[in-house]
């Protein structure tokens, strides 16, 4: 189980100032594209995480659809010297932030190569990721829109099509790319009122996320709320958050779907969207997102049914070495009822100390145990504290 709650990457929406052309150069698709899966892991922050290459060299990536054009860590531009020219600002979760832009030779992601074209440029944090570690790169809608991509989250691999290609059977609902914003546009049904346009967005990690106008429409569809924590590259925004008991895309019907809840002026509204489609959503199915064809297929897997993941605990964590830090406290719930605080220590639990390997093991479910579990958290200061875990939305 993920340490923190899924956490959503940047979406960079604002179309840039440069002709369409010194950005997207031209791509080819190999004709064994069928073959060409790429293997990807999914990051604390539920990203899908893989390697690819830049004008040669391997870079970490993450596969983000919300993110209109591909953007090169700044950091991996300066390491490497690569001439960066300056570009202004682009609006982003939480905010906005200096890009710039990198010409670039070669692109190669699975059978798609690019030649010629260019990177955004800025600063990814590794906190956008959940993770310890930093990515070089954000693929985005430039690199993959005119192709079929088909997500096999159950194998842990991607690949991308010829548009048109029909590689399994799964309920449809309608895909394009938004004019202005230059991303994967779709739409959901919610208490029988259809939410529009709600980007597809596999960078982003939690499931369903609404702006305020759209949560107006939704609320009544919806249980308890508490809160959350959502990081982008502009930083940290604290969302409400709740389960719709019911969700529709296009013939697909989803029970208990975890929702985020932006508030009034938040980036949703900023961007004139409704919400977004997140991986945390679309990892319940096989996904194939084809805009050029106008749809997206979800197909059945063994995740399609199973329930949301609720914090029992009200602790959002982040592993920091030796140690759990605490990033949010979760309304209602009985960590606030206890006394915690956002920026407290955990250095064990249950008598065993935290390590490297605490993502991956079976130590990380407790703050979504079973109600009723009380659990022995140790205080990074020598406090030990017992945490009643209890359902609170």
């Amino acid at each position: 189980m993920p340490i923190l709650s899924l956490l959503p990457l940047a979406l960079l929406a604002a179309p840039l100032p440069e002709p369409r052309a010194a950005w997207v150069g031209r791509s080819t698709l190999a004709p064994d594209a069928e073959g060409r899966w790429i293997p990807f892991d999914l990051t604390p922050g539920n990203q899908i995480r893989f390697t690819m290459s830049v004008d040669g060299r391997p870079v970490t990536a993450i596969l983000d659809t919300g993110v209109s054009y591909s953007v090169l860590a700044r950091r991996y531009a300066d390491a490497h010297r690569l001439d960066v020219r300056a570009e202004g600002r682009a609006t982003v979760i939480g905010g906005s932030v200096a890009i710039g832009r990198v010409a670039t030779r070669t692109i190669a992601i699975g059978a798609v190569t690019r030649h010629g074209g260019s990177l955004a440029v800025a600063d990814l944090p590794a906190a956008a990721t959940g993770s310890a570690l930093a990515v070089d790169l954000l693929v985005g809608r430039d690199l993959t829109a005119a192709y079929a991509l088909e997500i096999d989250y159950q194998a842990r691999r991607f690949r991308l099509l010829r548009s048109g290609s029909t590689p399994f059977s799964g309920a449809v609902a309608p895909l394009s790319i938004a004019p202005e914003r230059m991303i994967y546009f779709s739409a959901v049904v919610i208490g029988g009122r259809t939410v529009a346009p709600m980007v597809v967005d596999t960078g982003d990690g939690s499931a369903i996320t609404l702006g305020a106008a759209a949560w107006a429409t939704a609320r009544p569809a919806a249980g308890p709320v508490t809160t959350t924590v959502s990081f982008g590259l502009a930083g940290a925004v604290v969302n409400e958050l709740a389960i719709l008991p019911e969700l529709r895309i296009g013939t697909a019907v989803a029970r208990d779907v975890e929702v985020r809840v932006e508030p009034a002026g938040g980036f949703s509204e900023t961007i004139g969207v409704a919400g977004r489609i997140g991986s945390g959503f679309l990892q319940r199915y096989r996904v194939l997102l084809d805009p050029t064809a106008g749809h997206l297929l979800l197909g059945t897997t063994s995740a399609t049914d199973s329930p949301a993941l609720r914090s029992t605990s009200g602790l959002l964590l982040a592993l920091s070495g030796d140690r759990l830090k605490v990033l949010h406290v979760m309304r209602g719930g009985p960590a606030a009822a206890d006394g915690w605080r956002e920026g407290d220590t955990i250095c064990a639990v249950d008598g065993t100390r935290i390590g490297a390997a605490y993502a991956t093991s079976a130590l990380a479910g407790w703050s979504a145990g079973a109600p009723g579990r009380v659990v022995t958290l140790d205080g990074c200061d020598g406090t030990r504290r017992r945490l009643t875990l209890r359902r609170f939305y």
